[in-house]
């Protein structure tokens, strides 16, 4: 009997440790589910739900804060078309907005909330300074792009950063995909929440309670359809 309760064991320790290979969806570390967004501020319109990928994406926050984003395939196709299959798998439910740089930029889409995540396979970097002329997109307030290692410009998974102000020294340097074509009150919500203390090294970029994207979904967008 204890044999056989041993080589359970085993086999549970063993699960573990392949399970551990998989990077783990951290939730925010909050001992209540709400955040110091400040929703007043947000904007909270939906838009039609589509039946199929579009390039106008929605994302929800908890709380009910949205934004929309228009993708530009005709910039960065590889980098939109993989955005739209994370969007498509769901990949982006649940994770949150980990790091906030205001005045700056806000970063979301690490499934470890910490700016390490990397769970899926790197895609070429789409922008000029890695020999892809195509992408002629400027950072300028509203652009969604693509994160990538300093020590790799094609290492981009899954992270991407929206501007909340122009930036040239990002141009030609990172794969923007994108803009915020509806609320960007609430990109400059997220970029206002409280920040810990405790980062010194990290320019204190981290939320107390990073703000916590509840869906991003497909939806269409022609000028009528906000609720």
């Amino acid at each position: 009997m204890k044999r056989i309760l041993l080589l359970g064991l085993c086999c549970v320790l063993l699960l573990g440790a392949i399970a551990c290979n998989a990077p783990e969806i951290i939730p925010p570390n909050n001992t209540d589910t709400k955040n110091d967004l400040d929703i007043s501020a947000c904007h909270t319109a939906t838009y039609t739900p589509a039946s199929e990928a579009t390039c106008f994406v929605q994302f929800v926050l908890e709380g009910g804060a949205t934004f929309v984003v228009e993708l530009y395939p005709d910039k960065a196709p590889q980098t939109v078309a993989h955005f739209q299959k994370l969007v498509a798998g769901h990949y982006y439910d649940g994770l949150t907005f980990h790091r906030v740089w205001k005045d700056y930029c806000v970063y979301g889409g690490d499934p470890v909330s910490t700016g390490t995540g990397c769970a899926i396979d790197p895609i070429p970097g789409e922008f000029k300074d890695n020999g892809f002329e195509q992408n002629d997109l400027q950072h300028q307030r509203g652009t969604i792009s693509m994160w990538h290692t300093s020590a790799d410009p094609d290492s981009a998974t899954t992270q991407f950063f929206i501007m909340q102000k122009d930036s040239a020294a990002c141009n030609g340097k990172y794969a923007a995909f994108g803009r915020v074509i509806y609320g960007m009150e609430t990109i400059d919500a997220i970029a206002n929440v409280t920040l810990t203390e405790e980062q010194p090294s990290n320019n204190k970029t981290k939320p107390v309670k990073p703000p916590v994207i509840k869906a991003v979904t497909f939806v269409t967008v022609d000028g009528t359809d906000a609720e």
